[in-house]
Formats: C-alpha cells, sequence, structure tokens
C-alpha cells in the first residue's frame, strides 16, 4: 500500500531528504557569503552603529558580541572570530533539524492528506494549504484574507488555525482593551488585492451579510514601513492594540451569514457552454457532456439552459431548419430527469466579452445583408453591426418576401413542433427570446469591433435608412420634420457625459428635442419587444416565456443623463423611470423579467466604478421594484464569473431579500456557465453549497 501511495503521490521519503540536504548546503554556502558580507559592511560602518540581520533571530543577539569583537580588532583576530563560526555552525545545526521536520511534515500531507504541495516546497506552502483548506484565500504574495462570509465558531471549538509563530507573540502581546466593529458594502475582490502594492496590514472590506450590520462603521490607518499613515480602511469585528506605534489588528476567523434554511424554493439552472452545438448542429463533445451532467444532477441542480441558435439552424436556406444537435441533447436532459431552459437566439456570437465561439447569422442572410447592408444597426459615422437585424425592418418585406417577425415566428413554430413531447411532458420550462445584441433587449450601442470601451457612453444607433425613415415619420407627426436627425453633439463611443454638449447637465438631452428623440428612440426598442413576444406567446402557448435578459448598464448611473443607458435604448434620466415601460410590456404577454446585474453591486468599491459614477445598487433595485410593482416574475443570471462564497452570497441576498413585508423572490436563477473551472473541487463544493441555501436546505458546512 505504501509503494502504491508513493506512485500516486510521486514523490518518496528519500526524495524528500535529498532535497531537504540540498537545499540545506545552498543555505550554508548563502550563509557563509552572508556572514563574511555582513562582516565587511560593519567594519566599514563603524563601532556604534548596529545592523540588524535577516537570516534568523538568532543573528540579532549574535550581532553586539561581532560589533565588540570587530571594534577591538589590534591583534589576535582569528581566536576573536572563533565565537562567530561556532555560532554560525550552530546556525546550520538547528535549519537542518528544522527542514528535516518540514521533509517529514511534507511526505505525511502529501500521503495522508491529499495536498498538492511542489516536491521543494517549504513551510509556506504547508501553511497556505492548511489556511486554503479552512477556507481562507493565499494569494502568491502571501496576502492572506477570508474571501467568504464564515458562521461563528461553535460554543467550545477552536477560533481559528494559527502558526508557531503567531502563538508566540500572542502569548507575547496582552489581551486588546477594546474590540471595534463595523461594516460595510461588501468585501474587496480579489483584483483589488493583486493590485494593491501597499505594505503593512491590507484589511478586507467588511462583509454585507455581517447580522449586527447596524453597527456604526469605524475605520482604521493602515501604517507602511516607515511609520507613516497611508490610508484609512474599514475594520471588521475586530480588535487592535498598539504596539511600538504601529496598530495590530486581531480578526476573527469567522463572520456571521444569513441562513437560507427553511426560505423558499428557487430553482437553479446551468448555462450550457455556447458551443455545446457545433456548425454542423451535433453535439460537440457528447460524452464529456453527459459526465458533465451528471455530476450537476448529483447536486440536485434543477436543469440547463441552451441557446438554439438561428444561425446553425436555419444557416442555408429559409425555413430549412436542422434541429439533430438539439434532438440528441434534449434526450440526454430528459433521461438524466433534469429540465430546460431554452433561448431562441437571433443574434450572432462572437466579438463580445465571454464569447468563446463564433456562430454567424444564417448564410443566407448575409447574403441579403451584402446586398443591402441597412438591414443592420448604423452608426452615425456609417459603421454596420451585423451581430443582429435593425428593428425597424421587422415589417419590411426585405428578407427573400418575409418580414423579421415573420421569420422568427416560423423558427419558434418550428421549434415548438419539433419538441411537442418535450413541453408535453414539462421538460422545456421556460423559453427565453432573444431580443437584440447578445440576446438583451437593447441597442448595439457599445460594440467592442468598432472600439467601445467601458465606461464609455456608446453611440446611438439609428442611422441605417429604415430607421431614419421612422425618426422621419414621428417628426412629421409632431410638427418638427427638421427634428428628423440624430443628436449631432453627443460624443462618441468612449466619451464621458460631461464631454458632450447632449449628455451633460443640463444639456440638450433635456430640452424639447432632445426629449422628443429619446421617446422615440426608446419606444422603438419597446415596439420591437412587443411584437415578438407577442408571437412568442402563440407559439408557446402555455409555457413561461421571457424577453432573453436585461443588461444591468450601471456606469453614469448617477450622472443626470444617464448616458450609458439612454444610448442603449432605455429613456431613463434622473427624472424619468425607464423600466416600468418594459416591465409593462412584459406583462402584457404574460412574460417574466430575466435581469444579468444579480450581484453587480459586489463590486461597488472597486475605485473605476467610482469615477464612471455608476451605481450597481441602485440599478438593481430600480429594476426589481419596476417588476414586481406589475407582479411579473423576476428570472436572473450572474453578469460576472463567481466561485467565492462572497459573490454567491450576493446572489442569494438579491434572489431572496431579507425582511420583504411580501415574501417575494426571484422564479429561477440561471448560472453563467458550465465550464472546466466549475468543477475543481473547491470551486464546486462552494457552488454546492449555493444550490442547497437557493433551495432553503440547512448547509452543514464544518468550514463555516
Amino acid at each position: 500500500m505504501a509503494t502504491s501511495m508513493q506512485k500516486l503521490v510521486g514523490v518518496s521519503q528519500e526524495d524528500d531528504e535529498e532535497e531537504m540536504e540540498m537545499d540545506v548546503k545552498e543555505e550554508d554556502d548563502e550563509d557563509e557569503e552572508n556572514g563574511e558580507k555582513q562582516i565587511a559592511a560593519q567594519m566599514m560602518i563603524g563601532v556604534d552603529e548596529v545592523m540588524p540581520s535577516t537570516s534568523s533571530s538568532d543573528q540579532f543577539q549574535y550581532q553586539p558580541q561581532l560589533q565588540e569583537q570587530v571594534s577591538n580588532q589590534s591583534g589576535g583576530g582569528g581566536a576573536r572570530r572563533s565565537r562567530p563560526l561556532e555560532e554560525k555552525e550552530r546556525t546550520k545545526l538547528r535549519e537542518r533539524h528544522r527542514r528535516a521536520i518540514t521533509a517529514r511534515i511534507l511526505a505525511g500531507l502529501r500521503r495522508h492528506g491529499n495536498y498538492n504541495l511542489r516536491v521543494r516546497a517549504d513551510i509556506n506552502d504547508v501553511i497556505a494549504a492548511l489556511a486554503r483548506e479552512a477556507g481562507w484565500v493565499v494569494l502568491p504574495d502571501g496576502t492572506t484574507f477570508p474571501s467568504r462570509s464564515q458562521s461563528s465558531p461553535a460554543a467550545g471549538t477552536s477560533a481559528g488555525m494559527t502558526s508557531s509563530s503567531s502563538q508566540m507573540v500572542s502569548q507575547q502581546i496582552p489581551p486588546p482593551p477594546a474590540t471595534l466593529q463595523g461594516v460595510s458594502s461588501g468585501y474587496r475582490t480579489t483584483v483589488e488585492y493583486n493590485a494593491c502594492r501597499m505594505k503593512g496590514v491590507f484589511m478586507p472590506t467588511p462583509s454585507p451579510y455581517d447580522l449586527s450590520s447596524t453597527a456604526p462603521a469605524q475605520s482604521l490607518g493602515v501604517v507602511a514601513d516607515g511609520g507613516e499613515q497611508t490610508e484609512r480602511l474599514p475594520l471588521i469585528a475586530g480588535s487592535t492594540q498598539v504596539i511600538n506605534d504601529k496598530q495590530i489588528i486581531g480578526l476573527p476567523t469567522k463572520l456571521p451569514e444569513r441562513d437560507f434554511a427553511g426560505t423558499s424554493y428557487v430553482p437553479v439552472y446551468v448555462m450550457l457552454p455556447l458551443g455545446v452545438i457545433n456548425m454542423k448542429c451535433e453535439l460537440a463533445d457528447p460524452d464529456g457532456l453527459l459526465k458533465q451532467l451528471r455530476v450537476l444532477k448529483s447536486i440536485n441542480v434543477d436543469g440547463v439552459m441552451v441557446d438554439c441558435w438561428w444561425g446553425i439552424v436555419e444557416a442555408h436556406a429559409p425555413q430549412e431548419y436542422n434541429w439533430n444537435g438539439y434532438q440528441r441533447l434534449f434526450q440526454m436532459v430528459r433521461e438524466l430527469k433534469l429540465k430546460l431552459q431554452v433561448v431562441m437566439s437571433f443574434h450572432e456570437c462572437g466579438g463580445n466579452v465571454g464569447d468563446d465561439v463564433c456562430i454567424p447569422l444564417p448564410h443566407w442572410v448575409a447574403e441579403i445583408g451584402r446586398s443591402n447592408p441597412e438591414i443592420f444597426f448604423t452608426d452615425r459615422e456609417g459603421r454596420r453591426n451585423p451581430e443582429c437585424l435593425s428593428w425597424e425592418i421587422d415589417k419590411e418585406r426585405v428578407l427573400r418576401g418575409r418580414t423579421a417577425v415573420e421569420v422568427y415566428f416560423d423558427y419558434m413554430r418550428s421549434f415548438r413542433v419539433e419538441f411537442d413531447e418535450f413541453f408535453e411532458d414539462g421538460i422545456i420550462s421556460m423559453v427565453e427570446v432573444g431580443l437584440g445584441p447578445c440576446g438583451e433587449l437593447r441597442y448595439p450601442s457599445c460594440p467592442v469591433k468598432h472600439g467601445w470601451r467601458y465606461p464609455g457612453i456608446g453611440e446611438f444607433q439609428c442611422y441605417d435608412q429604415y430607421m431614419l425613415k421612422s425618426l422621419r415619420k414621428a417628426a412629421e407627426m409632431r410638427g418638427h420634420s427638421f427634428w428628423a436627425r440624430g443628436p449631432d453633439n453627443a460624443g462618441s463611443y468612449n466619451s464621458q457625459p460631461h464631454e458632450t454638449g447632449f449628455f451633460c447637465d443640463g444639456g440638450d438631452y433635456d430640452g424639447y428635442y432632445g426629449r422628443f428623440f429619446l421617446n422615440w428612440y426608446s419606444q422603438v426598442l419597446l415596439n420591437h419587444g412587443d411584437r415578438v413576444l407577442s408571437l412568442a406567446k402563440l407559439a408557446f402557448d402555455g409555457t413561461c416565456i421571457t424577453a432573453k435578459q436585461l443588461p444591468g448598464i450601471h456606469w453614469w448611473y448617477k450622472a443626470a443623463s444617464h448616458a450609458a443607458e439612454l444610448t442603449a435604448g432605455y429613456y431613463n434620466p434622473c427624472n424619468r423611470d425607464g423600466y416600468t415601460a418594459i416591465a409593462t410590456m412584459l406583462q402584457k404577454h404574460g412574460a417574466a423579467l430575466s435581469f444579468s446585474c444579480a450581484e453587480h453591486h459586489i463590486l461597488e468599491q472597486q475605485d473605476h466604478l467610482r469615477e464612471a459614477l455608476a451605481d450597481p445598487r441602485g440599478l438593481v433595485w430600480q429594476v426589481l421594484n419596476a417588476a414586481w410593482d406589475v407582479s411579473i416574475p423576476i428570472a436572473s443570471e450572474n453578469a460576472f464569473l463567481c466561485h467565492d462564497r462572497v459573490g454567491y452570497n450576493t446572489i442569494l441576498d438579491n434572489v431572496k431579500p431579507v425582511n420583504d413585508p411580501d415574501g417575494r423572490h426571484f422564479s429561477s436563477f440561471t448560472y453563467h456557465r458550465l465550464s472546466p473551472l466549475l468543477m475543481e473541487r473547491q470551486n464546486f463544493m462552494e457552488f454546492e453549497r449555493f444550490v442547497k441555501r437557493m433551495h432553503g436546505e440547512a448547509v452543514l458546512d464544518p468550514q463555516v
């Protein structure tokens, strides 16, 4: 058994001892070289200065003796140098002994603890592995912090894990005289820790899930190496002690978090990879997918979501549909007794953030676009965006004798007929209908392919001939035909509101022409959603439908104009509610609201959000209240990659609002998306815990 374990681990005790001896020899050579350099440096500095050593604590005790010997060098130097050489040998022996113990610890952890430790691991690797096992995050530079909200330890249990050095300090430092408690909106993310270059103690922002959130927030200055106070950061529940003019912070090992046991059951779906079906409409990796689906089923995930791509199914000719790959996929899902959410994806995939495959619009549509590029959205400079069709061809017969809405309806009806048995058996629980770029109900105002970068305000997309025709008609009906134009002072994709005459405070957006234009621009969006969803309701009668999703355009939300929302089609400046009209349109068709900003406000503390006057939390609650005011269900998915407990807790707090007087909650949540990273052991354990809490189950987690 021992032999097989050694082969599995890939290292033996003899290997450890050999590596240890090599390390000790290398360190001995370094000690000799450093010792010679140290003595020479002290002879040059003089007899009155004290030069601290960095090799070990024993050398601090040795420094006065060494300096005395150097200062009295008048003869017999060999005798006076004998004591330093003896001390150096004792230091080598102690180091060999320490490394021998380390080698045995590493060998034991590899064999019995299932720890993935490198061959030449040292005590830092051991401490890091144990800290990660206890639920902490250890960055490559050694910064360690609790990345997840952790509940208080039970009475009679150990409060946490400490290294030998921390135990030594705790014995020397008296108990702190007071405890400071505080809360703020959320933890700092890993990105912030990586970006931090400040020396000293770095405190994470307190968890928003601390139940004592009514306590006043307090902050503490972080002291750099030179004793200069560099920044004031909020404290989580803990204690401070002043030692040598520096503040030492005592952290609790665990923080309380909400208990979701007994709360409402919210189904959890997992979105499948974009390329799960290839361009031939075949399953790309059926065996690998089946294994992953079985793993998801083992933790009681309710189902999966999949895009049904228009560019794959109706790729070659109008009304020639190929559903073969989806038939096999749906059959696989049914055999595992999972449910399905399907997306009618009428846009291209590729070129946007997160797109890892390229799925264009149908070939025959692309051919029409080459001869008539006006069917695509167009910006002020005349640049076309072939990601989806312009909404003003919804009623124009430019697609081989059919209008755009007729094309969409024929596609949805074909799907309903092809998979009738899955609808009848309740396997397909919801149909999301794509309504724009990325499937979202918005204009393609921020195309990366045209140079847009966050936090640019984007540009209006109303310059194809069909949109201009609609604008001209609206201006004539208003009696001001000269208003049949787009704004000429709205900046470019990467402008900021104050740099433009249209979006600045008191700008043209709030003038007579501005209000006319923005009302028309947003009404085109509403009319498109209304037309397509009315046909979807007809095609999928009896099944829950929803618009694909509303994006969380949170940047410039605190600016008066809400510029980024205006260019996307949401007429939502500070003096107008732009989301109530959308919610009312969805209610008209019995559709749910799908929103992709469920965890945005976890990033509120980041500097780039503050500079962009972003308010993710405010946006979230405005949209949710608009939906709840008209009593429509809310489905959601995460906008950012999420594998940690803090992110999951933020989602849970939005999906199941605390102390809501009406007990409202989301109707479902879809995790974005299935990937090898999600299947990694630690990430999957966190996801399993998240699923249980979404289902209202009690979670017994020894790490909590």
